[in-house]
């Protein structure tokens, strides 16, 4: 893509926005499509992609390769506290900044930082603590967030990010699809885990019964932000693993 002169220019707002839903609807895709498009925008700014689904599939649609994680960092702060001695621990936490910038791949166009898998046993609440602190660290100096996260509800519920500007679910034409956004919907809505701005659903890889969609949208409450046709162009991309950012204009 050319640079255009006018994709620097400061938003007036900053923003961050949070992709998620059930495994298999192709938010990923999407995710990379929606940075596709806001780079085309004159009103981004500096645009941060974060990966947060550990197994790191936007940085494969978005064609970035990613030297270190925030999982590999949490292993190395483990390795340190279990066998390093004070002065050791006292460096490594003089250096999290920095190891955070390690994490930070930057392009031409936008940031990308990825959660990253651990190799130790266990739950992922450790490397979400890091990775929640990671885009608190770096939100004062990019003008739009936009975050994939993993598959489910998990990270919602530990609260990766405490508050979105906008939260979007994306659904395939499955009742499996409409019942995780159901659940995603009970849990800002009514439970209030996390702060959101606005919150809607797309549909994905749609092939008809929009109206249907639709009304199962309303039932559940979700404004229907857009159907996402089915493409074949997207899943040659995918299934060559070429970058989505490459998909043509059309």
């Amino acid at each position: 893509m050319d640079q255009d002169p006018t994709r620097s220019r400061r938003p007036a707002v900053k923003t961050l926005a949070a992709v998620c839903g059930k495994g298999g609807t192709g938010k990923t895709a999407f995710t990379a499509m929606m940075a596709r498009a806001l780079l085309e925008r004159h009103r981004t700014g500096r645009l941060l992609l974060i990966d947060a689904d550990p197994a790191q599939g936007l940085t494969n649609a978005v064609g970035v390769r990613v030297k270190r994680t925030m999982g590999q960092i949490r292993e190395d702060i483990i390795r340190t506290a279990r066998s390093g001695d004070q002065s050791e621990k006292v460096q490594l936490a003089d250096r999290l900044d920095y190891m955070l910038l390690e994490a930070l791949v930057e392009t031409e166009t936008y940031a990308l930082l990825a959660m990253g898998r651990t190799e130790t046993l266990g739950c992922f609440c450790p490397v979400n603590d890091l990775l929640r602190g990671a885009i608190e660290a770096l939100s004062g100096s990019f003008d739009t967030i936009l975050i994939d996260g993993e598959a489910g509800v998990e990270q919602i519920n530990r609260q990766v990010v405490r508050r979105v500007d906008a939260l979007l679910i994306v659904s395939d034409a499955t009742a499996r699809g409409l019942q995780t956004a159901a659940l995603v919907h009970q849990m800002v809505v009514q439970d209030r885990v996390i702060d959101c701005g606005r919150l809607g659903i797309v549909f994905n890889r749609v092939t008809g019964n929009r109206p249907l969609l639709a009304q199962s949208a309303s039932d559940i409450g979700l404004d229907v932000l857009g159907f996402v046709p089915q493409d074949e162009n997207i899943a040659r991309h995918d299934l060559i693993g070429r970058p989505i950012l490459e998909l043509p204009a059309d």
